[in-house]
């Protein structure tokens, strides 16, 4: 039996509070220690603008991209049996065992102009790594997993008579997929599409190798953090990371009030 209310609220909320609240209350501090002007000069700094810029965009098309593969695989384990399917299953959680710096090196490697695979695009004149494909494949790759499993489990307890009733009352295959087992997918789609993104934006080990670090061109903002830090500007990587927050949490209140609107919208 877990412990009474009184208890375990106390015990939820010191511990969010010790693991998640008070890292972030240090993190909202520190940028201020050249106040508002010099908090104001990171914000508008080309550099940071840049790498922020580089970096919601490929997280945010990366995970685009892995809601409709994720959606069309999770399909595939769920309502298919084959020879196989269970190794496949568990390839699809790979990028969660693999390190990611071993991630990025074999990403690199496979990409590169002299790689397998950036060999075959390097004579027309395509460069895939050290470029801002190769941070997009690379936050493809890390993301996957995330949807697969979110959506995975839906489909699963999903029930097919409703999709037989649907066909026996004359709609077709693309009319059931649409108005039937779409709707009933769209809160968890929505789910592993803002976890696929959040592991995007913040993703460092697996993109830190294919994508070049070149400012304004392929330099993510992690990157451009971890320069700050070594270059002991404290408050500068502070505030970049405030920056990141900010527009972190705004996406995610975002998605937050579009699952809101499809539950009400279901329950209707």
């Amino acid at each position: 039996m877990l412990p009474g209310f009184k208890v375990s609220l106390g015990f939820t909320i010191a511990y969010v509070s010790l693991i998640v609240l008070i890292p972030l209350a240090a993190l909202a501090a520190r940028p201020w220690e050249h106040g508002w002007a010099g908090f104001w000069s990171v914000l508008t700094d080309g550099r940071v603008l840049a790498s922020l810029r580089l970096s919601f965009v490929t997280a945010a098309a990366a995970a685009t991209l892995n809601l409709f593969v994720g959606m069309i695989i999770a399909w595939v384990l769920t309502r298919y049996k084959f020879p196989g399917v269970k190794i496949l299953d568990a390839f699809v959680d790979l990028p969660f065992a693999l390190p990611t710096a071993v991630a990025g090196i074999a990403l690199c490697t496979l990409y590169a102009t002299n790689g397998w695979v950036g060999s075959l695009f390097a004579p027309f004149g395509i460069k895939i790594a050290y470029t801002p494909i190769g941070i997009f494949i690379a936050l493809v790759f890390v993301g996957l997993p995330f949807v697969v499993r979110s959506v995975q489990p839906v489909l699963a307890d999903f029930d097919a008579e409703v999709e037989e009733a649907a066909l026996t009352l004359g709609a077709s295959p693309f009319q059931t997929a649409v108005r039937v087992i779409l709707p009933g997918l769209a809160p968890a789609l929505l789910t592993g599409f803002s976890l696929a993104m959040a592991r995007a934006v913040g993703e460092y080990g697996s993109v830190i190798f294919i994508a070049g670090n070149m400012p304004y061109v392929s330099e993510i903002t992690p990157q451009l953090i971890i320069i700050k830090l070594q270059e002991y500007d404290y408050a500068g990587a502070a505030s970049v990371g405030l920056i990141m927050l900010l527009w972190s949490l705004v996406i995610l209140a975002v998605i937050n009030a579009a699952q809101l609107w499809l539950f009400k919208r279901g329950r209707a």
